[in-house]
């Protein structure tokens, strides 16, 4: 180990609720929603509309649906990324490393992630927010947060963020191994991506030059738009259906999660259901590759509503393909992605 200390690392995910009471639904809903990154309102708007509208009326229904995810280890967002840092520390050498979690809304904070690598000693801190494709309401509040503690310390020490990694090899391995133990038992008719959505205005804040046009503009991913989310999220599914061989007209990327009434990226998950529907599609495969672990989104959302959705329209098969939560290559994924930035 060097004599000025170790390197600490900071896994960061989303955030879940304590448990799925109502209270405790509200209480995560109220913090994440406050959250200037996530609804860019300005500060009494956006809180008249999380406190009295949205935060009050969504947390029962919420609560309802975590319960259908469950486990007897809590939530599953939680112990997925409590069980990547710890196949992440048996891979690291702990001679040179300390690695820490946090989740950006709730429990275990980020103040407490840092706190412990505080604690530590550390020469050098990486955050990796567990988000692939760069958004301002993921990553870049992490990033924000982050920034904002440190803030108030005497000593800072070197920090370093990955901002993205929609690129590493070894992250579009993962998702092109487990799509291909999917598709051994099935033959599909479409491949359908779905990531989560943001609202358009959050996507032409973040355009370089003018040069996102929410269409044609993702169909190319480079300087001008490596960090829109769009184009992110677009290029992703290219490199993984690229990987498993799927021909481009099988292959479909669409969004999910709107909220409100603002326009938000599109083609929209739900009216693609319903376009592969009309047009006799029979047996779809679903990845959801802005999602590094299972969580509503994907079990809830994606796994159960949707596969109602398109069985009640004549579908046959809605398989989803599971998040990379603590699969091996993506643990090693993440092993590289924290030594090329040691």
């Amino acid at each position: 180990m060097s004599k000025t200390g170790k390197i600490g690392v900071l896994l960061v995910n989303l955030g879940t609720p304590d448990s799925t009471k109502t209270g405790d639904v509200r209480k995560y809903l109220r913090e994440f929603l406050m959250d200037g990154r996530v609804i860019d309102f300005p500060l009494v708007p956006r809180w008249m509309l999380v406190n009295l509208i949205i935060a009050p009326f969504r947390a029962p229904k919420s609560a309802a649906e975590y319960r259908k995810l469950w486990t007897d280890r809590g939530s599953p967002l939680l112990f997925h990324t409590e069980d990547l840092r710890d196949k992440l520390i048996e891979k690291l050498d702990m001679n040179e490393y300390v690695v820490s979690m946090a989740m950006r809304y709730q429990n275990p904070s980020i103040e407490e992630g840092l706190k412990k690598l505080q604690d530590e000693k550390v020469k050098k801190i990486i955050v990796l927010p567990l988000f692939p494709q760069y958004a301002s309401a993921t990553n870049g509040s992490v990033i924000d947060r982050v920034m904002e503690i440190a803030r108030g310390w005497q000593i800072i020490p070197e920090i370093s963020f990955i901002s993205n990694f929609v690129e590493h090899p070894l992250f579009l391995q993962a998702w092109q191994e487990l799509g291909e133990e999917m598709m051994k038992a099935q033959d599909y008719d479409k491949y359908l991506f779905s990531y989560h959505g943001l609202p358009e205005r959050q996507i032409r804040k973040g355009s370089v030059g003018g040069h996102c046009k929410l269409g044609s503009c993702c169909e190319a991913y480079g300087p001008s738009n490596q960090f829109c989310y769009r184009a992110q999220c677009f290029h992703t599914t290219r490199q993984v259906a690229e990987r498993l061989g799927l021909p481009k007209d099988k292959v479909v990327t669409c969004f999910q999660s709107r909220l409100g009434n603002d326009p938000w990226v599109k083609p929209y998950t739900e009216d693609m259901i319903k376009e592969l529907a009309e047009e006799g599609v029979k047996k779809v495969l679903v990845f959801s590759p802005a999602f590094v672990a299972d969580c509503l989104e994907t079990t809830v959302e994606v796994g159960e509503e949707y596969k109602e959705q398109f069985e009640e329209l004549g579908g046959e098969h809605w398989d989803l393909v599971p998040s990379l939560n603590s699969n091996d290559t993506w643990v090693d994924c993440v092993k590289d992605l924290v030594e090329s930035h040691a």
